[in-house]
């Protein structure tokens, strides 16, 4: 349904909703004559229906992550941390995605070891490349 409508997995109500009238105008067979269009509206509507209510987009999530051979987004490319815009507390970083959105790494996921981060405005997920440093101790270990 995300593809369907065209936004990821943490779009918010309204972009959800602004995804759905954009792609009833898309395929709606009043606005375009072509028979070649492979997206049915109904299929629209049930994606707007589950995304559009809390209980049945958690419910359908977990059906993705549950789904046999579902090994996770696979990044586009790979940039390093360095590349990425810190913010002013040093807390966290951000890096521009094409879509004119941005991936945001915060310093809880650095030091959990993650590396996939998705953009907040499309489905595009990136590897984010850093090492993790050891902090050494007064005695030296």
């Amino acid at each position: 349904y995300y593809s369907l409508l065209a936004v990821s997995r943490n779009s918010s109500p309204a972009q959800i909703k602004t995804a759905y009238h954009r792609a009833l105008l898309i395929f709606h067979p009043d606005k375009h004559k072509s028979t070649s269009t492979s997206v049915d509206v109904t299929s629209i509507k049930e994606a707007y229906a589950t995304l559009a209510d809390p209980y049945a987009r958690s419910t359908y999530d977990l059906k993705l992550q549950e789904r046999p051979g579902s090994k996770g987004p696979r990044p586009a490319q790979v940039v390093s941390l360095e590349d990425f815009e810190e913010d002013t507390a040093g807390t966290a970083w951000r890096h521009n995605c094409r879509c004119g959105g941005f991936y945001e790494i915060i310093e809880e996921d650095l030091e959990r070891g993650k590396h996939i981060v998705g953009c907040g405005s499309c489905s595009e997920v990136v590897w984010v490349g850093y090492e993790l440093v050891q902090e050494v101790g007064a005695d030296g270990s």
